[in-house]
């Protein structure tokens, strides 16, 4: 009896054990549902944030989208801090509010500003109008060519040294003498001397911010579009000062005005009387430096060349023998060579420019290479230099008509 007792008191207090431990992972069970439903609900209040922003955001965009556009005028007129005369786009002018929204410091005559469709109220100001075609012009990257990489050239360095490099680098001096520094130079010779080459020097040995223009660049197809990019680049020089404008072909642009004209070439006269103002008309330049570079100085309008406008015109000739010599050493510098008299090639080669030794020097390479040779020797500068000018050689100049020209 007493012990069908015992065995009945242990089946209760198994099943107990057994519900109990049911009830626990029950629980526990729960416990990880409820868990991983807060988790979720978490996850889901992010989203939800995160799509309320996206919805406010692109609210917004809808709102700004369905705002009217706004005119543009340009100021002419402050008569307080919230009235202003303005020109619209449209041509009369209107004395309107400004709103509360706007400096009223930046309400200056000329300023572009934004004018709401119904009232004409100013509601923005504009930034400066800037041409793009301008500020493309500016060299980001500084050319990789010093003094040192022209030979021949040693007393036009010296020149456009003190007329272009001094005046940036140190314009103390200048005003303890008392003057004022030259504003610009001309650079003329015949194609190939290095007149391009001398202008990338300077833009390498300065600080300077460098704009190149091309003087075709200058002209344009319709009514004052040359004037205006003629503008807006002294504009940005100005602004980016101390900066040199390094104008190439200037001739394309500044030719000798004459009487029997047609469309174009009033255009082109527009463009030049442009650039005249700029270069020395009523406004200062500042620390703005302008290089000019022409084949062709004969056909230049003298009011381009006076003092002023360009203060030195430098001529840039074909080499001498020394100067052949000086540039023979400095393309053949990296080269591989082998028994080579480079005197007796700067003598053969009378005529030649830089731009001509220069070819001679890879022809001669080109020659090595064929051959299958890792250098090269008198024979190739021989083959090369008859390739580059022909039969024409020892003391018979190769273009008599550029020497006449530039005499």
């Amino acid at each position: 009896m007493a012990y069908e007792e015992y065995n009945d008191i242990k089946e209760n207090n198994e099943k107990i054990d057994l519900n109990e431990f049911k009830e626990k992972a029950y629980i526990a069970e729960l416990e990880s549902k409820l868990l991983r439903m807060e988790m979720e609900k978490r996850d889901l209040e992010r989203e939800n944030l995160q799509l309320i922003k996206e919805n406010e955001i692109l609210k917004r965009e809808l709102d700004r989208l369905r705002v009217p556009p706004l005119i543009i005028g340009t100021i002419i007129e402050k008569v307080s801090d919230r009235k202003v005369v303005v020109k619209s786009s449209t041509g009369p002018h209107f004395l309107v509010n400004v709103s509360q929204f706007v400096n009223p410091e930046e309400l200056m005559p000329g300023a572009r500003v934004c004018l709401n469709q119904q009232t004409l109220s100013v509601v923005d100001i504009l930034p400066k109008e800037k041409d793009i075609r301008a500020m493309a012009m500016e060299i980001d990257e500084r050319p990789r060519v010093s003094f040192s990489d022209i030979g021949g050239l040693a007393k036009q360095i010296q020149e456009i040294k003190e007329v272009v490099e001094l005046p940036l680098k140190n314009p103390e001096l200048f005003e303890k003498i008392g003057i004022e520094p030259p504003k610009g130079v001309l650079l003329y010779g015949p194609p190939g001397t290095g007149k391009t080459l001398l202008a990338k020097a300077v833009a390498a040995e300065t600080n300077a911010t460098f704009i190149k223009i091309v003087g075709s660049e200058l002209v344009k197809k319709f009514i004052g579009e040359g004037a205006k990019l003629v503008r807006d680049v002294f504009k940005l020089a100005k602004e980016k000062a101390p900066s040199i404008i390094f104008i190439d072909e200037i001739d394309a642009v500044a030719a000798k005005r004459t009487e029997a004209l047609t469309g174009g070439d009033r255009e082109v006269q527009r463009t030049l009387m442009q650039l005249l103002a700029e270069m020395d008309g009523f406004e200062a330049r500042g620390d703005v430096k302008v290089i000019g570079a022409t084949n062709r100085l004969d056909i230049l309008d003298p009011a381009i060349l006076r003092p002023g406008r360009f203060d030195r015109i430098i001529e840039i000739p074909a080499p001498d023998e020394e100067g052949r010599l000086e540039i023979l050493k400095i393309h053949t510098k990296k080269m591989n060579l082998k028994d080579i008299n480079l005197k007796k090639i700067a003598k053969m080669t009378e005529g030649c420019v830089g731009a001509e030794l220069k070819a001679i020097c890879t022809e001669a390479g080109m020659f090595a290479i064929r051959e299958g040779r890792e250098y090269v020797t008198m024979d190739d500068f021989m083959k090369a230099v008859d390739k580059i000018i022909g039969k024409k050689r020892k003391g018979e100049v190769i273009s008599p008509h550029l020497e006449v020209l530039y005499r």
